[in-house]
């Protein structure tokens, strides 16, 4: 059930209340029987998991890149045997 916040036009009393989507907004302070309207303020929402950017789905227009492979090593070269007779 949605939270609804409302402040008291009259006397700035604050307070907040559990209303359903079909039940009617609150008119009166219940405080000072003042007039009182809704309060509206940002909400935080934190989307988890993937499909929510618009990168998580989008084909690549780029061929890929291979992996740069590593330099072959030059190995030093054995050392020249020697006969000796």
């Amino acid at each position: 059930m949605p939270t609804y916040q409302y402040a008291c036009t009259a006397c700035d009393h604050e307070f907040e209340a559990f209303q359903s989507f079909t039940e009617d907004s609150l008119t009166e302070c219940p405080e000072c029987k003042g007039e009182i309207k809704k309060v509206y303020s940002a909400v935080g929402v934190v989307f988890k998991g993937s499909g929510f950017y618009k990168t998580d789905s989008a084909k690549s227009s780029t061929a890929s890149v291979p992996a740069a492979t590593p330099a072959p090593t030059t190995a030093a070269a054995p050392p020249a045997s020697t006969k000796s007779d």
